[in-house]
């Protein structure tokens, strides 16, 4: 998106000052609040002005460009990101597989990393727990004809839970396997 679309979505010119953009966005975010209006694209609108107002806030000193000098500021910044790309792929094409795969650049993409197999174990867990405990609750306070679909539900929600346990034990159990390799690969 423009710069000058930005400001067009707060309805403000071009070279508004900082109070005029926090002026203009909270008159259109009471505005277009879904809270307070109910019409059907109040809430793209109120998105829209958010958006805006987050962008214009964060590159304020640079939004006195033209809309050229900051298409030409980004396809500078891509040239360079491209040229960095390319010197860093030069650079690791130079050396040796053995220190590309020991790099940050290629760690980076692994697929299994201890924090994402903790985080998928503890989420299993306590989706487990909170379907027991959900039934445990249902039991103990019963909302009169609603047996059957609460047994339902359990046995749906124990079932993918127990899915989604076993498939985080794999992946914790993967992810193990995989560094224990590689440690008995750096001792030899």
């Amino acid at each position: 998106m423009l710069i000058s679309e930005y400001y067009r979505i707060l309805g403000i010119p071009l070279n508004s000052s900082l109070e005029d953009i926090k002026k203009a966005y909270r008159k259109k975010a009471r505005m277009y609040h879904p809270d307070i209006n109910r019409a059907p694209g109040a809430k793209e609108k109120f998105i829209e002005a958010t958006e805006a107002y987050d962008f214009l806030m964060a590159h304020h000193e640079k939004s006195q460009l033209t809309d050229e000098d900051y298409f030409r500021i980004v396809e500078e910044w891509r040239k360079y990101r491209q040229e960095r790309s390319h010197q860093r792929a030069q650079y690791y094409a130079r050396s040796s597989y053995h220190q590309f795969k020991n790099s940050k650049y290629y760690k980076s993409t692994k697929l299994f990393n201890i924090t994402s197999a903790i985080f998928a174990f503890a989420a299993s867990i306590t989706v487990f727990f909170f379907a027991i405990l959900g039934y445990v609750m249902r039991l103990r306070d019963p909302i009169p004809g609603t047996e059957k679909t609460t047994i339902v539900s359990f046995i749906i929600l124990l079932t993918l839970s127990l899915i989604l346990l076993t498939a985080s034990v794999l992946h914790l159990k993967t992810y193990i396997r995989a560094n224990r390799k590689q440690k008995k690969k750096k001792k030899q």
